[in-house]
């Protein structure tokens, strides 16, 4: 099967399509790429706070102590 395969309901809508897998494979990682991108986007327009290194690694060590109880 090369093509893309619809299926219907009794009205002859389409209801499901069946794809060669390698045109979903395609699917999966363009729309995992654009998770990416929108993630990115969104956390490109949050305002940058900086934290002294030391404080990092406070918090860090603090939050693994609480999810090792």
């Amino acid at each position: 099967m090369t093509a893309t395969t619809f299926v219907t309901n009794e009205k002859g809508e389409r209801i499901s399509a069946i794809v060669p897998i390698k045109k979903y494979e395609q699917l999966l990682n363009e729309a995992e790429e654009l998770e990416d991108i929108k993630a990115y986007d969104k956390a490109m327009k949050r305002k940058l706070e900086f934290v002294p290194l030391e404080e990092a690694f406070k918090e860090i060590e603090s939050n693994r102590k609480k999810n090792n109880k």
